[in-house]
């Protein structure tokens, strides 16, 4: 006869989150016959995780080789995952797209929770009788608690293996486990401790390593909406990260999830770049993996590896700083100095990580000076990727012996908005503006070598709201290295807008410079790719919107730092 645990669990009643006060099977382990019902998903706020996944003084539990800290709940805590509810540029997008199309309130308010603030869209979302789309958000009880953990331990821990990397997965159709099993790279799991206070069993999943669990959530397909604010059947990619990363050298999976024998020799996943197994001295990292309710070391769990230091880093500096400088109004519960080390984490992969730049040497003719300047894509997907409020551009400036400016491209205010030569903001910078078309050759200085993606409607015609997508009007972001047009994810991620650009390849893109300069002066180029992940045009465009969030989310970037972030830098 098997002995059964049984736990205590949360539960959704109708609108209310109550306790149960009945006896539930708790979840097998992944060895054990599942030759009952299962008690059916769960999920918990990360507090519940905090109390042995956190870290102690009295513990020697995650903690790398030279004692620092790397317990899960510590880094994770000020990621933008885990503040994925409190994003106020979010927020305020939501809020404009829902005043866009009025009618189809309670479909877009579905559409964005799914993915940002999943615990509750599980456990299942309600207004609670107010009639706002958004309640749970601000919601006093147990579900608003769920809404604002952002995308937390139950969920990324809790998915279950089948079907990810297959369309069904996508847009968040990701399923979490029956049994309330939270997955980890590491057979035979001690279950007791998890059992008794949470009420989820720890099993052994290696799909918690592969790039298709993260591919859930971040493969957005979206459908632009009609007049009356329906959905048509127009399907618009919004947001491909993992797709674009199969479509690379980088990848290990094909095209329908499934991990390939003989990947690429550099093959890296996801979690391999922004989950990494080594301290920040390069040394592999093994520790025990959690310490006991009172803060000490099991005494009966050893040190174990792999062991990835939840970081999440992406490369959201500006958001993750205002989170960090409007904590109280934002509800923000990680401390500043979490955020600080966060930020700087990010800005460390940025300059260091994703982008590289070389410029050919000089040629003259005619009285003309030319050169080439070539960005290369160092990241696993396109750059940038995500959302399509992100770009980056080429800010390029030549000077001669005594420092005086010869010729200057891409320079920008202290608002972040590129300028012309004259210190005059391009028309492109703001709302309602023309969209500068991709450029393979520069001749003057109010033209810049960008790359970004911006969004078509139905009519073809440039938009920033992301429910009237139906297609890209220009997208010139950098293809990954290894990208190939006849791969099965190809149509889905293929550029647009640089037909003709020869120089446009996998992997990088040269732009030509040429304009008129003296044949007898000494001359340094000194070329820039600079990055922002939220454009000035993005913020200007949202801003033509009234609503609550979108004037809070203007009054925080009115006060923000909006220096752009420098992903690579070149003199010559």
């Amino acid at each position: 006869m098997r002995i059964r645990f049984y736990t205590l669990v949360v539960t959704l009643c109708g609108p209310c989150i109550v306790v149960s006060s009945g006896l539930v099977p708790a979840s097998p382990t992944a060895t054990e016959a599942q030759d009952d019902a299962p008690p059916g998903a769960g999920v918990r706020t990360s507090d519940a995780c905090a109390l042995c996944h956190s870290t102690s003084d009295r513990a020697t539990a995650m903690r790398d080789s030279a004692g620092r800290s790397i317990a899960p709940f510590d880094l994770w805590q000020s990621t933008m995952m885990a503040n994925s509810a409190r994003d106020p540029f979010w927020r305020a997008v939501m809020s404009a797209e829902m005043a866009a199309a009025p009618n189809a309130k309670d479909l877009i308010a579905s559409e964005c929770m799914k993915c940002h603030t999943p615990l509750a869209e599980r456990a299942g979302l309600s207004d609670h009788g107010t009639g706002d789309p958004l309640h749970a958000l601000e919601c006093g009880e147990a579900l608003g608690d769920l809404a604002r953990d952002g995308v937390s331990c139950t969920i990324c821990h809790g998915i279950a293996p089948d079907g990810l990397g297959t369309p069904a997965s996508y847009s968040a159709g990701f399923e979490l486990d029956p049994w309330r099993r939270l997955f980890g790279p590491h057979a035979d799991p001690v279950p007791g401790p998890m059992r008794m206070h949470t009420g989820f069993t720890p099993a052994h999943g290696d799909h918690v390593m592969r790039s298709a669990l993260c591919g859930s959530c971040h493969t957005l397909i979206t459908h632009p909406l009609a007049e009356d604010g329906t959905p048509t059947e127009t399907t618009f990619h919004e947001q491909t990260p993992y797709l674009e990363w199969r479509n690379s050298m980088y990848s290990n999976e094909g095209p329908d999830g499934s991990v390939l024998m003989r990947p690429s020799p550099v093959a890296r996943t996801c979690q391999e770049c922004h989950m990494p197994k080594k301290d920040v001295d390069g040394a592999v990292i093994s520790t025990r993996l959690a310490h006991n309710p009172p803060g000490t070391d099991f005494p009966f769990i050893e040190p174990r590896t792999p062991f990835g230091r939840h970081l999440l880093v992406g490369g959201n500096t500006f958001m993750l700083s205002m989170l960090r400088d409007n904590a109280e109004a934002l509800g923000v519960q990680a401390p500043r100095e979490a955020f600080d080390a966060t930020i700087a984490a990010t800005r460390e992969q940025l300059g260091e990580r994703t982008a590289a730049l070389a410029v050919t040497p000089f040629q003259r003719t005619d009285g003309a000076l030319s050169f080439e300047v070539t960005v290369t894509n160092r990241t696993g997907h396109k750059l940038p990727t995500g959302h399509p409020s992100r770009r980056m551009w080429l800010e390029v400036t030549v000077r001669d012996r005594a420092g005086a400016v010869i010729f200057s491209s891409g320079h920008c205010d202290e608002t972040g908005r590129i300028v012309g030569p004259d210190g005059a903001v391009l028309p492109t910078e703001v709302a309602g503006g023309p969209v500068e078309p991709h450029r393979d050759v520069i001749t003057r200085g109010d033209e810049v070598a960008r790359y970004r993606a911006v969004i078509a409607d139905s009519e073809g015609a440039p938009t920033h709201t992301l429910m009237q997508g139906a297609s890209w009007y220009v997208d010139d972001r950098i293809l990954p290295f290894g990208w190939r047009p006849d791969h099965p994810d190809a149509a889905a991620t293929k550029p647009h807008g640089v037909d003709g650009d020869a120089n446009f390849e996998s992997g990088r893109d040269r732009v030509r410079y040429t304009f008129a300069a003296p044949s007898d002066v000494e001359l340094t180029v000194e070329a820039r790719l600079l990055y922002q992940s939220v454009s000035p045009r993005w913020v200007a465009e949202v801003a033509r919107f009234d609503t609550p969030e979108v004037a809070r989310f203007i009054a925080m970037v009115e006060r923000a730092d909006r220096t752009p972030e420098v992903l690579a830098t070149i003199t010559r």
